[in-house]
């Protein structure tokens, strides 16, 4: 039994598409068919309890059955106890389609989101079956205050900048006993109050999706916009939270330039990995 009472692992670091991405031959997603090494799921969390030998999930992926069996098999005798959505881009959401009866036909799973991702979901098909069949149950958290997760951790939502068409976009930030951790997958531009909550954080897992804004050449990067981690590594200099970029792209240059990622190593910063894990 772990000594720790929580802890979160990292179950995928891609953008929502993953990598590799659907029917791309760029030389990221060609090598990422070729060795298993270089595949990438799309972003998500566990946070784990281990007393209550429960886990729950941050964000339901396209790649949820493989991401919870990798929990299954490190959690053998732990449940799945809820799951915590961040916001309503594809990447986000789409997972939960596999908790109905083609899937896991799991029963009354807590599903926490804010008062506009529960919104959409109540209002769309097939996700408003789901809540009619009673496989999931919506549970409304409001950005600033937090919620419980078993007896070693608490997650609070804080809203941030975002494409927000379909929902508002949170940030969750997951604290243990000892410390705490903020994931931020997405975001526009850093800016608010956000920034309070990663200074004041111990770990940081942030949205990295590009490395440079010249990498989707023909497209307007202004109607998908991030924060590149060039730009990133400037806001953050002279942070004393530890920084890992998730969230990356197939474009993203430090996927293969290892001299970048040893320069961001050198500057205190991280590329998050799948299997990553922090003790709370």
């Amino acid at each position: 039994m772990n000594t720790q009472t929580a802890e979160v692992i990292v179950l995928g670091t891609a953008q929502d598409g993953g990598i590799p991405q659907i029917a791309c031959q760029c030389s990221h997603c060609q090598a990422a068919r070729t060795d298993a090494s270089k595949r990438r799921l799309i972003a998500s969390l566990g946070i784990v309890d281990h007393e209550a030998q429960e886990y729950w999930l941050v964000d339901a992926t396209p790649d949820i059955g493989e991401q919870l069996h990798h929990l299954v098999s490190k959690y053998p005798v732990y449940r799945l106890a809820g799951i915590l959505l961040t916001h309503a881009h594809i990447g986000h959401y789409l997972g939960l389609a596999l908790l109905g009866r083609e899937g896991l036909n799991i029963k009354e799973l807590p599903v926490f989101g804010t008062h506009r991702m529960h919104e959409f979901l109540a209002a769309n098909q097939p996700w408003k079956q789901l809540i009619d069949l009673g496989i999931i149950a919506p549970v409304t958290v409001s950005p600033g205050t937090s919620v419980r997760l078993g007896s070693g951790a608490s997650a609070m939502p804080h809203l941030v900048p975002h494409r927000d068409e379909l929902s508002d976009t949170v940030a969750f930030s997951i604290a243990g006993p000892t410390k705490r951790l903020v994931y931020c997958p997405d975001i526009d531009r850093w800016e608010g109050n956000i920034l309070r909550v990663i200074a004041e954080s111990d770990i940081a897992l942030l949205d990295g999706t590009f490395y440079s804004t010249d990498e989707l050449p023909g497209r307007d990067i202004s109607e998908i916009p991030h924060p590149c981690i060039a730009e990133s590594i400037q806001t953050f200099a002279v942070t004393k939270t530890a920084i890992n970029f998730i969230h990356l792209n197939h474009t993203n240059r430090i996927l293969s330039d290892e001299f970048l990622v040893a320069q961001l190593r050198n500057r205190g910063f991280r590329i998050g990995k799948r299997d990553d894990i922090w003790e709370l």
